[in-house]
């Protein structure tokens, strides 16, 4: 017993959120490591995410809970196990009521209305009918979305919400796997969103490489011109969205990812046989939500939404940032109010949630009066569907507010600082950017998200890339070169684990927009992200700090993927 509590001491030592990383060492990847297992073990993400979160509070209440004296050490459980519910409950509601959650939770029910009217007056159905005729194969039908996901690319949650509906049917209809059309639909949102000129995250990341130029001390610098030159840079989103087109164009496919496709083709069963509730629940939303047999359906019951969706973000994003502005920016901004540098500005300060809920909410509103006087519905039916539309996002909210938890969480006990505390010590100048896009991707799949990890890593990454260069004397040129790599590297591998750990509120979304198993889409489209990632660091980060150009890396890894695809993908047929 005594053994046990000599093995707790260093957590009862439980300070701060500044110091917890170095106290708590490795039991800072407890509740991470605990929800990521436990999600691949069970298939029961729900489950996963609670005890992952649990599992965190339970090492926040220890060290108010074991008890020292001279001569007797002992550990309260039943104070533990109560102050760590009590501490779950406070994290959900603090993600709950936190104002950007609350407007992405609305944002995803209102969206989900909005999808639910379309389907009902048969937009979604007749547009799929009107791709079906143009779409004559898998490979086509497989293009269209991706082609459709590029297109939105101004913002990563409407991508998901808006192109999975749309295109679900046309994959059923020519038997490609939900574990596929997830994966197309993921694949086209964070890596399209990280690297757009004009989108919800480019705020972020600007304001991210600027302040930490700040604190090396370099203050006139353009941040928006350094993210410019990291695009080239951004191996893992470029190779991404090729490595998908390709998969579709060869028909090849490796892994789990094959034998779904196979057993689609083969069977018909576009879904897997072991069904989450969720799945399951989805089926009988379809039954209640197709379109009566009666009316005529037409594209334009889910075009004009759509397009009045987009419309109202793209106007909403601008006019929301303009509100933020003030000084400088706002004078340029009113001085040429059309500019690329005014939608660029505007763009990057609005705030996506508010935006995006607004622009659902008018749009459904406009759904509801083209169903009533279609006479597909009357006014009672209509609220009634937009209700049950909200209805079947519930699976998705739970999920996303438990997975926001988790992350609070792990911020507090220092995670992501213990993990970037392993970088200390002297390294090459030709490593370290690997070495950050290694770590880069390894806290956003353990934390699930990449607004978090750029948040984390940045401050940290540059500093640390301009000392190593100072200390082997680059010359100015080769000084901005080298800290434009190393800043790619925290965007870049910031986006892998959005794009597959199963925590991710992105590969979450995806799978309930796909109607697909979430755990058999994180299951499958593991192997393609570290495909991708693997090839992105050994001949993409590497050679590229060695001193090759990153426009003789880039066709070359291109052609690489489709060398390696041939060789190790198997046929579809």
């Amino acid at each position: 017993m005594k053994i046990i509590f000599i093995f707790l001491m260093p957590i009862a030592l439980f300070a701060d959120a500044d110091t917890n990383a170095n106290l708590y060492g490795f039991f800072t990847l407890i509740p991470p490591i605990i929800a990521i297992a436990l999600a691949f073990v069970t298939k029961d993400v729900i489950l996963s995410l609670f005890a992952g979160v649990l599992s965190g509070t339970f090492l926040l209440s220890l060290s108010s809970n074991i008890f020292l004296s001279q001569k007797i050490q002992f550990l309260n459980i039943y104070n533990t196990l109560l102050e760590s519910f009590t501490k779950m409950i406070s994290y959900i509601l603090h993600s709950t009521s936190d104002p950007l959650n609350a407007g992405i939770i609305l944002q995803i029910l209102c969206i989900g209305g909005l999808v639910a009217l379309i389907t009902k007056m048969g937009g979604a159905k007749a547009i799929a009918l009107n791709f079906a005729k143009r779409a004559k194969s898998a490979v086509s039908a497989q293009i269209n979305t991706w082609f459709i996901g590029l297109l939105i690319f101004f913002d990563d949650y409407a991508n998901l919400l808006i192109v999975g509906p749309i295109m679900r049917p046309l994959a059923d209809k020519f038997k490609i796997s939900r574990e596929k059309f997830a994966f197309i639909i993921d694949s086209t949102a964070a890596p399209v969103a990280g690297i757009a000129i004009i989108s919800t995250w480019i705020g972020l990341e600007v304001s991210l490489i600027k302040n930490a130029y700040n604190h090396i001390g370099i203050e006139n610098i353009s941040a928006f011109g350094i993210f410019l030159e990291t695009i080239p840079y951004r191996f893992y989103n470029i190779f991404m969205l090729f490595f998908v087109l390709m998969t579709a164009l060869m028909k090849r496919e490796f892994g789990p990812m094959y034998q779904a496709e196979i057993r689609a083709r083969t069977t018909g069963e576009v879904a897997p046989k072991i069904k989450s509730q969720a799945l399951n629940t989805a089926e009988l939303e379809d039954q209640f939500l197709a379109p009566k047999e009666n009316i005529s359906i037409k594209a334009s019951s889910a075009i004009i939404p759509i397009f009045i969706l987009i419309f109202l973000c793209i106007v909403g994003f601008y006019f929301n940032g303009l509100g933020v502005l003030e000084g400088d920016e706002l004078k340029k901004v009113k001085e040429n109010p059309l500019s690329f540098y005014a939608f660029r500005t505007t763009f990057g300060n609005a705030d996506s949630s508010v935006v995006l809920f607004q622009s659902a909410l008018f749009s459904a509103i406009i759904a509801i009066f083209m169903g009533i006087r279609r006479k597909i519905f009357d006014l009672k039916e209509a609220i009634e569907t937009w209700i049950y539309g909200w209805k079947t996002m519930i699976f998705t909210i739970v999920l996303l507010l438990l997975a926001w938890s988790l992350s609070s969480i792990v911020k507090d006990l220092g995670t992501s600082k213990y993990i970037v505390s392993l970088l200390v010590g002297e390294l090459p100048s030709f490593v370290l950017p690997s070495v950050i896009f290694l770590f880069a991707s390894g806290i956003s799949f353990a934390i699930g998200t990449s607004y978090g990890t750029m948040s984390i890593l940045m401050p940290l990454a540059v500093p640390l890339a301009y000392a190593i260069a100072q200390l082997n004397q680059f010359d100015p040129n080769s000084l901005h070169h080298y800290m434009v790599i190393n800043i790619s590297c925290v965007l870049t591998g910031a986006i892998f684990g959005n794009h597959c750990s199963p925590i991710s509120d992105n590969v979450i979304l995806s799978s309930m927009s796909a109607k697909c198993d979430h755990m058999e889409h994180v299951r499958t489209q593991i192997p393609y992200a570290l495909f991708i990632c693997i090839i992105s660091l050994i001949t993409g980060y590497l050679p590229i700090s060695l001193g090759f150009s990153v426009w003789i890396i880039l066709p070359l890894n291109l052609a690489l993927i489709v060398i390696l695809l041939r060789m190790i993908g198997k046929k579809v047929e």
